[in-house]
């Protein structure tokens, strides 16, 4: 420790490589939050910093908010912030215990009467939220809500009553995908990716991939974006690219797309780099503050992605 009380500094990567430039980036404009998660990611930082730096977003009710999805603002909680926060601990080998009894216990507080998720509570209305959310009386379940929440207690073998309707859901959603969008698409590999019926999961996604290709929902060749329409309701240029949906080898998601389209889209995620260091976002910006806090939590994602498929070391 020094006399501050602070910790020693982790060593710096090589000036000028991507991990350097990121480095910097995360220090000038990313929350406490993600400087702790890049810490732990990528400069032997531990757990415990992050553990303590997400309990500022959590509320009584054992969800999260104050604007922790950083498209929802105000503080109350609701299941996008509290499906971020289960992917923070589950990045941190922290997602068991007490902490996630009281998250479900929350997400039975808030569920469908078919035991799923909305996107959005109608607790947020009042609150400052991206228009492309919509705020509804009574929302109706939402396999973008449910899916990954679902996808990470079954890998973490977190049992709990509220997750054997909502993995029925999930499924029931999965195999009956026909029109879909690629964050539902997103959603769903989430889901397939860690639910325990291995077989029944693997069959489900390569119908999913199939449908993937057949609706050209992944931008194959980053070079040719015409050729790929922008699903409705997106924003122009927010294409979605193999990367996106197989964000490790070992993901179901990563035999819809052949070695070379894969190549290709993770030499265009890696060119994406800005000259500041961080990732753009690539959907609609509707606030300085969400665009702002959105791009850190890209660029983790984004050096996670690189770094899984062996791109860089760090």
């Amino acid at each position: 420790m020094s006399e501050t009380g602070a910790s020693p500094l982790p060593p710096t990567p090589p000036a000028r490589s991507p991990l350097f430039r990121a480095e910097q980036f995360m220090w000038l404009t990313a929350r406490v939050l993600e400087q702790r998660l890049f810490s732990y990611h990528f400069l032997n930082g531990g757990p415990d910093p992050v553990e303590t730096a997400l309990d500022a977003y959590r509320n009584e009710d054992g969800g999260y908010g104050h604007a922790l999805e950083p498209d929802l603002r105000g503080p109350v909680s609701q299941p996008l912030h509290t499906a971020h926060a289960l992917r923070v601990l589950d990045a941190i080998g922290r997602c068991g215990g007490q902490r996630v009894e009281r998250v479900c216990r929350y997400l039975t507080s808030v569920s469908t009467a078919d035991g799923a998720l909305p996107a959005i509570h109608p607790s947020q209305r009042g609150y400052p939220t991206a228009p492309f959310v919509p705020v509804v009386d009574d929302p109706p379940s939402e396999l973008l809500a449910t899916g990954p929440v679902v996808g990470l207690l079954h890998r973490n073998e977190v049992w709990h009553a509220w997750l054997f309707r909502a993995t029925d859901f999930c499924w029931e959603a999965v195999e009956s995908l026909d029109k879909t969008h690629p964050y539902e698409v997103e959603a769903a590999v989430a889901f397939l990716d860690a639910v325990p019926d291995r077989p029944r999961a693997e069959a489900a996604a390569d119908r999913l991939g199939r449908l993937v290709r057949e609706h050209r929902l992944a931008a194959l060749d980053p070079g040719r974006l015409d050729a790929y329409p922008v699903a409705p309701g997106y924003a122009p240029g927010e294409h979605h690219f193999p990367h996106d949906f197989a964000r490790s080898p070992d993901s179901l998601a990563r035999a819809w797309f052949t070695d070379v389209e894969m190549e290709r889209s993770l030499e265009f995620l890696a060119a994406e780099q800005s000259e500041d260091g961080g990732w753009p976002i690539r959907w609609r910006r509707w606030a300085p503050a969400a665009a702002l806090e959105a791009r850190p939590l890209v660029t983790i994602e984004a050096l996670r992605t690189l770094r899984a498929y062996g791109r860089f070391v760090g």
